[in-house]
C-alpha cells in the first residue's frame, strides 16, 4: 500500500506515533482495516438474510446489500477493492475476510447440488458476481437516476449467468 503513515493518521485524525501504538507496523494497520471493513459489509450485507427464501431471493439480497453499501461506503469500497489485491494481505486476514460469509457459500453449495446454478466452480460463480457488482456500482455512481434500474439490470444479468432456470 503506497499511504504513507502520515497521510494515513492525518486521515484518522491522531498522531502518527499514535498509529504505532496500536500497530506495529504499516502492514498490521492495514490488515486491521481489511478485517473491519469485511465485518461492516457482512453486517450490511447479512442483516435481515432470509434464510427461508428461495435461492434467487437470498442472492438478490446479498447483491442489493452490495451494491446498496459499495454506494453508501465508497471509501471503504475503494480501500477494500485495493486492499483485496495488495501482496501484504495475510492468510489469516483473508480467512477472517471471508468467515463472515460462509453461509452466503453453502447456499451456493447447495443451489449447484440442487440444480439450480450451473455446475460451475463456486469461486468461477463468486468471481462473476463480483465483476457485476462492480460493473453495477460504478454505473449507479456514474447515473444515479437510473441506479435502481442499473440494480435490478445487474442482477437479472448474474441470474442468467448462474442459473438454470431463467
Amino acid at each position: 500500500m503506497g499511504a504513507a503513515t502520515a497521510a494515513i493518521s492525518r486521515a484518522a485524525g491522531v498522531a502518527e506515533g499514535t498509529l504505532f501504538t496500536y500497530f506495529k507496523t504499516k502492514d498490521e494497520l492495514v490488515n486491521a482495516l481489511y478485517r473491519e471493513i469485511k465485518l461492516e459489509l457482512a453486517d450490511a450485507m447479512m442483516s435481515d438474510f432470509p434464510r427461508r427464501a428461495s435461492v434467487r431471493e437470498r442472492f438478490q439480497h446479498v447483491w442489493d446489500r452490495y451494491v446498496h453499501w459499495g454506494i453508501t461506503n465508497p471509501v471503504q469500497h475503494k480501500a477494500l477493492q485495493q486492499i483485496m489485491v495488495w501482496d501484504g494481505l495475510t492468510e489469516e486476514s483473508r480467512r477472517a475476510g471471508i468467515t463472515p460469509f460462509l453461509e452466503i457459500e453453502k447456499v451456493a453449495q447447495a443451489a449447484v447440488a440442487e440444480h439450480v446454478f450451473l455446475d460451475r466452480p463456486l469461486d468461477f460463480i463468486a468471481a462473476a458476481m463480483n465483476a457485476l457488482a462492480e460493473m453495477t456500482i460504478e454505473f449507479m455512481r456514474r447515473n444515479p437516476a437510473e441506479a435502481d434500474t442499473y440494480r435490478a439490470s445487474g442482477f437479472e444479468m448474474l441470474w442468467a449467468a448462474i442459473s438454470r432456470k431463467r
